[in-house]
């Protein structure tokens, strides 16, 4: 059986793993992802437990229980990059032994719900909207460099997307991935926009805006705006969930993305002050998980 290499999966001396900093001890089986690592002591201020909290860089995590529930809750930061490092880490604390260095032979699937904020492409996504992302596009390219990445993704979707499009050749190939079935059924209701998200790999060029700099294709958002298949609309923007998706039906885990529509990009509309519609948000996530 082969054993990782210390250059491949790196563990602190005090035995966490590299990025995380936490011990597979310390993470429970429901696991919420979000950006903002301020965001991670609002939503733990719901818990009536704690049992251990983390931190290094961007990466802050806190397990507790949510009434009878335990919930580990940990920040990601900004982009599929740090996805990347999240969900292999995650994955490491429950299916490799770090001791051995091992893959266990019998895995574990952690439930893993990102709660975010995103930007709306169609007009009638009103400002404060939840948005529950059925599917996930990756303009990012990141599932593109894992073997079986065909095996999870939407084929048809991508090869039409592209088509519609006229993806410029110098751009990652986009992937599609869906969110797990199970979890959408129980986490979501009617309160819910279901929409396919786009994730990002940045802010501004990547997501069509213009300052100092032009972009390749101005007109990209009105035809995603426009882009249909098989009765299906492309929804919104945003920066990880692609990746989440991608990485979690690779790993055998379960993924669901939820997020607050805080602008419409197609009606220049905002909403800079979305706290407490978060706060509203994060409850509803509690009580169904």
């Amino acid at each position: 059986m082969r054993i990782i290499e210390p250059s491949e999966l790196i563990i602190n001396p005090d035995g966490t793993i590299f990025h995380l900093h936490m011990t597979p001890e310390q993470l429970a089986d429901h696991v919420i992802l979000v950006g903002d690592p301020g965001r991670v002591k609002m939503i733990a201020g719901y818990f009536n437990k704690i049992e251990s909290s983390t931190e290094n860089r961007e990466f802050v995590s806190v397990t507790g229980y949510y009434r009878e529930k335990r919930i580990t809750v940990l920040s990601t930061g900004i982009g599929t990059d740090n996805i990347d490092i999240v969900v292999n880490e995650l994955d490491a604390l429950v299916n490799i032994d770090l001791t051995t260095r091992q893959i266990k032979a019998e895995k574990k699937s952690l439930n893993l719900i990102r709660i975010g904020t995103s930007g709306g492409l169609q007009d009638d996504i009103p400002v404060n909207a939840y948005l529950a992302s059925r599917k996930a596009i990756g303009f990012d390219g990141l599932l593109n460099f894992y073997r079986d990445r065909d095996k999870v993704s939407d084929l048809n979707f991508e090869n039409e997307l592209k088509k519609h499009l006229g993806w410029h050749g110098q751009l990652a190939s986009p992937y599609v991935v869906d969110a797990d079935n199970q979890l959408f059924e129980k986490v979501i209701d009617d309160d819910f926009v279901k929409g396919i998200t786009i994730s990002a790999p940045g802010f501004y060029g990547p997501q069509g805006r213009e300052l100092r700099l032009p972009i390749v294709d101005p007109m990209i958002n009105d035809r995603i705006a426009a882009f249909r298949f098989e009765n299906q609309k492309i929804t919104n923007y945003e920066m990880e969930c692609s990746a989440i998706y991608g990485l979690s039906k690779l790993l055998g885990h379960k993924a669901l993305t939820v997020c607050i529509i805080i602008a419409n990009r197609m009606l220049k509309k905002a909403n800079e002050d979305y706290k407490p519609v978060m706060a509203q948000l994060v409850q509803k996530v509690l009580d169904r998980i």
